[in-house]
């Protein structure tokens, strides 16, 4: 029988209390400082009377400038994340001690990231500023806020797809002190998708058929949460023509694995919305590969025209 909120939350605790132990067997400790190049700071202008930030002043390519912004905003809406998923999972028990372990560990991502844009002057730290503020002020609001196994195979993807996106700016940027911090906050990314997708993992064998139509609502719907970043589109599309973060890694890298680990369509359980769901899934994921191929000859089409210039 399907499983209500409460229920699921329940049944669902042993599980988290064991991922949550192993999580923190396997998580390291570090630090942000060790990971900024202070000695290359100098102050800026303003109220010390430092010299005034210059686009000449950033040694960074443009479009890994570009990235490491969009993904340092995602980061500074942590408050909001943290709303939405202590609302839903707890504050009590292992679901509660694993909200505050999750949101201490992401909030050393934005320290670490907006330390190493400023001290190395990569961005304007002004107009840096001005993003930040607007774009937390616009916050971030789950689109399944009752509904704990959409939530979870939501972040599932996600931190995967966060882990790619940090992973690939790094090499983007060209500076091995960037791509050392970004290799650094993708590791967690890493175990904080491996957390998710057991606790999912279990969901199946408890609910199968709700599990299954909570995965593919979120295939087919799935943004990731900066998505409303004031001129998001451009800045993927831009990302995404750079081979950061495109269509193709979406779903060979980061949908491809986690569905293979929860063996959505070999699986034998299902029935009923859950079988019409998996088909659901597997005709987006043909989509999706059209897509993909689609924008990649589009991409290489590009290319070969800039090349001619």
């Amino acid at each position: 029988m399907p499983l209500d909120q409460t229920a699921l939350l329940i049944e669902l605790e042993p599980v988290v209390a064991t991922n949550l132990e192993r999580h923190l067997s396997l998580a390291k400790e570090w630090f942000p400082h060790e990971y900024v190049p202070w000695s290359d700071g100098r102050t800026f202008d303003g109220l010390l009377g430092g010299e005034a930030w210059l686009e000449t002043d950033s040694k960074l390519p443009d479009v890994a400038r570009t990235a490491l912004i969009v993904n340092l905003l995602t980061e500074d809406n942590l408050p909001s994340y943290h709303h939405e998923i202590a609302t839903l999972f707890g504050r009590d028990g292992a679901w509660g001690t694993w909200v505050h372990r999750w949101t201490a560990e992401e909030g050393r991502h934005g320290i670490a990231l907006r330390d190493y844009l400023t001290v190395t002057r990569a961005v304007d730290p002004v107009e840096l500023e001005r993003a930040r503020m607007t774009h937390m002020q616009a916050g971030y609001s789950n689109d399944h806020p009752d509904e704990i196994l959409h939530s979870i195979a939501y972040v599932a993807f996600q931190e995967l797809a966060t882990r790619i996106s940090h992973r690939n700016t790094g090499k983007a940027t060209g500076d091995p002190i960037a791509e050392q911090l970004l290799a650094r906050v993708a590791a967690d990314e890493n175990l904080h998708m491996v957390f998710y997708r057991n606790l999912l993992a279990a969901a199946f064998d408890l609910d199968p058929n709700n599990a299954m139509r909570a995965v593919t609502d979120v295939v087919s719907t799935f943004q990731m949460p900066g998505a409303n970043i004031e001129g998001f589109g451009r800045k993927a599309l831009s990302i995404a023509l750079a081979g950061i973060y495109d269509l193709r890694q979406h779903r060979d890298e980061v949908l491809q694995p986690v569905l293979r680990q929860w063996n959505v369509l070999g699986r034998t359980d299902l029935s009923g919305d859950g079988e019409k769901a998996r088909d659901e899934l597997a005709a987006h994921m043909d989509d999706l590969e059209t897509q993909a191929a689609r924008f990649e000859e589009k991409r290489e089409a590009r290319r070969l025209r800039l090349a001619k210039k």
